[in-house]
């Protein structure tokens, strides 16, 4: 199954209910056995719809440091860990830090495929639309479609910016110092690229009058399903379910400490 047919499939507020309720499900149980399983979900549906290699490699980007940092924090610096495993002066290696930290690595990786999922399999067109056609506040939806399009928008600019930079003979083989540098002079343009793209966006939006109240209309017809509006109350009540659990547990340890 293309990425086209899962967006014909799949109402775009069904795949937005989804991912937010995976997340917040996953996030309140704070069980790396279920945060490994929706990881491993996340990625077998990434490759069915075709995306599987750009989500593993934003996921990689994202997570990579993410989870060193963590390791390094939590596994060495932990207040609570007993078992000690090795100790450098202040540092010290315990079990129950590392536990903690693959937990809540686990937990974040988990999130960020669902995200990512998401980001790259919806269409951005008709997530506009549906939220424009149950009266969403425009800015919100722009605010969604503009973090949904960032990532693919610095890539691609990211990639044309390397190409002028090449052409005009800046070297970017060599080691970790030339490499290092070259990413410095990319990032300039790059940074300073966005910025004029968001006053050219903003003045462009403005003319088109997208801060005047009012109704609005879309030219995009995005068709529902009672049964996957059923879907998305039945996702947020799990999720509601969820986070009350989870509050209602941690009473306890609160009014123990």
């Amino acid at each position: 199954m293309s990425s086209d047919d899962v967006r014909r499939r799949l109402h775009p507020l069904t795949a937005l209910t989804a991912t937010g309720s995976t997340a917040v499900i996953t996030t309140s149980a704070a069980s790396w056995p279920l945060s490994a399983a929706v990881a491993l979900a996340a990625v077998g549906l990434a490759c069915r719809a075709g995306v599987g290699r750009r989500v593993m490699a934003a996921a990689a980007a994202i997570l990579l440091p993410l989870v060193l940092s963590l390791l390094m924090l939590h596994g060495l610096f932990f207040p609570a860990g007993r078992t000690v495993l090795a100790s450098w002066g202040p540092a010290r290696v315990t079990a129950e830090g590392l536990g903690f930290a693959l937990e809540l690595g686990a937990r974040t990786a988990a999130c960020v495929l669902v995200l990512l999922l998401f980001s790259f399999t919806v269409s951005v067109a008709d997530l506009v639309a549906a939220l424009t056609a149950r009266r969403v506040p425009p800015q919100f939806g722009f605010v969604l479609a503009s973090a949904l399009t960032l990532l693919p928008a610095m890539a691609t600019r990211l990639v044309r910016i390397r190409q002028a930079q090449e052409a005009r003979g800046l070297v970017l083989g060599g080691g970790l110092p030339a490499r290092l540098g070259a990413a410095r002079l990319q990032m300039v343009p790059l940074v300073l690229g966005l910025i004029e793209d968001a006053g050219s966006r903003a003045q462009a939006l403005d003319a088109r009058g997208f801060g005047r109240p009012g109704p609005r209309t879309s030219y995009r017809e995005v068709p529902d399903s009672a049964a996957q509006q059923r879907i998305r109350a039945v996702l947020l009540l799990l999720a509601a379910a969820g986070v009350t659990w989870r509050l209602v547990s941690s009473w306890p340890a609160a009014g123990a400490a």
